[in-house]
């Protein structure tokens, strides 16, 4: 017998985890289940759910990594993305261990989704630009995936003493500076074409466009023209692309390949050698800056420097160093061709005699700290990142996360660089179990061995 779920809205994700609940404990089979939106399609299904057989199976339990991935998942345009989940839901049911089999066809395809609409969340919160209409402020979006709700809280906080209207094709929110409300679609014309303030906006942009930094290429791709027209910044972009890079090739001629970038890089560590955007800098010895080729393909980001880094002021030269070495040989990666460095830039730690005891960075050393690394990333440009330990996570995926929900994922952070989680090389240095100690790092290397590109 074939079932019928209609759904409320096209990202009702709450609505789909209630019913997908109730059918797996029913014990309905996926290809029994039909999934529907309310007022979508052809509307063959009518306005109403079918009800669902009485519980069969007793209650069980899912890894929360499915439940972050239903969510994402959800808000895609996919029409099978709701069967999909369910799909994998069933397969949870009966093998929890399936979520972490990065082979697994389903899930592949479940975390592709699940990055493209992450990507489409970043793109919102990047390119969304507010214009003044009538004494509030009104931004047009054209969204890939269901997101504007998702995204509405974002806007709620940053922009929460602004009246302010979102319009999209499909549905427009509103913001009057205590009530967030939705409303229907809207198309471009009903946005306001431009305000005074973009003469301002576009002085300042053009004051930050470093030719150091930019890639043509890597920019078009992360933003595309659609965007364009929302955006007063942009119709600056041909002319500024145009005189960076001919100021680039006059730049090439008089210094070494790559020397754009290694001047960015030498400025950028030149300047963390005097930080004091938090208070570690007042007990370490030095910055201890990040190091390897400015073009290289893949970024390594462990937590902080350590006791002989802080001395020595270059990344992994202790012993979590040379575990780092060992495991890069036995995964095949050259580490002269990787750039290794780390979250937060000062040692950290509590004296103990003569001794300084490592201690963990906080919440806040380690967000003062991420300028640092998001420019690192801006000239470096790597194609994949490795984030050694849960500080590494919380710095470049912006909040705190354990590493078992991220490790063994193909994760891709908020600005769609792909990257990987796997444990810190200390870790395993502090583990008195020495049999348990080997495992865990032929674990490590198989993570570093993911991280190919």
């Amino acid at each position: 017998m074939t079932h019928r779920v209609i759904l409320s809205r096209p990202d009702d994700v709450d609505g789909w985890r209630d019913a997908a609940r109730a059918a797996a404990l029913a014990d309905v089979a996926p290809d029994a289940l039909l999934w529907a939106v309310e007022g979508e399609g052809d509307d063959l299904f009518g306005g109403t759910s079918d009800p669902l057989p009485a519980v069969a199976r007793p209650p069980f339990v899912v890894p929360k990594r499915f439940l972050d991935l239903a969510g994402h998942v959800a808000l895609h345009r996919d029409p099978e993305r709701f069967a999909l989940l369910y799909a994998m839901l069933c397969r949870l049911r009966d093998d929890p261990a399936v979520i972490d089999d990065q082979a697994d066809p389903l899930r592949r395809r479940l975390e592709s989704l699940a990055g493209e609409v992450r990507r489409d969340i970043h793109k919102m919160r990047a390119f969304v630009r507010f214009r003044e209409l009538d004494g509030a402020y009104v931004a047009w979006f054209e969204p890939d995936h269901h997101v504007v709700r998702a995204n509405a809280g974002f806007f709620q906080r940053r922009f929460a003493t602004m009246r302010w209207s979102i319009l999209t094709p499909g549905l427009s929110i509103h913001w009057d500076g205590e009530t967030l409300r939705e409303g229907p679609g809207a198309v471009r014309a009903d946005a306001s074409a431009g305000d005074p303030v973009e003469a301002l906006w576009k002085g300042y942009y053009a004051s930050i466009f470093n030719p150091a930094r930019l890639k043509v290429g890597t920019m078009l791709k992360e933003m595309p023209r659609k965007y364009w027209a929302n955006m007063p910044e942009t119709a600056l972009i041909p002319r500024l692309v145009a005189g960076a890079q001919a100021r680039e090739t006059r730049m090439v001629e008089r210094i070494v390949p790559g020397g754009n970038a290694i001047k960015a890089w030498e400025a950028l560590r030149d300047e963390a050698a005097h930080c004091t955007r938090c208070g570690l800098y007042r007990c370490a010895t030095q910055t201890v800056f990040g190091e390897g080729p400015v073009d290289a393909d893949i970024m390594i980001v462990g937590e902080q420097p350590g006791d002989q880094e802080d001395l020595a002021g270059k990344p992994f030269v202790g012993p979590a160093g040379r575990m780092l070495d060992r495991a890069f040989e036995e995964a095949g990666l050259d580490r002269s061709r990787a750039y290794v460095t780390n979250a937060v830039k000062h040692f950290k730690f509590e004296p103990r005699g003569k001794r300084r005891i490592h201690s963990k960075p906080n919440a806040g050393e380690i967000k003062a700290c991420r300028w640092w690394i998001d420019q690192e990333r801006a000239i470096i440009a790597p194609k994949r990142i490795v984030m050694l330990g849960t500080t590494a996570i919380h710095s470049l995926m912006g909040k705190a996360l354990t590493l078992s929900s991220q490790r063994g994922q193909a994760l891709t952070l908020p600005d769609g660089t792909a990257a990987l989680a796997t444990v810190h090389p200390s870790f395993l240095l502090r583990m008195p179990d020495r049999d348990r100690a080997e495992e865990e790092y032929a674990l490590f290397v198989k993570d570093l061995k993911a991280a190919v590109v």
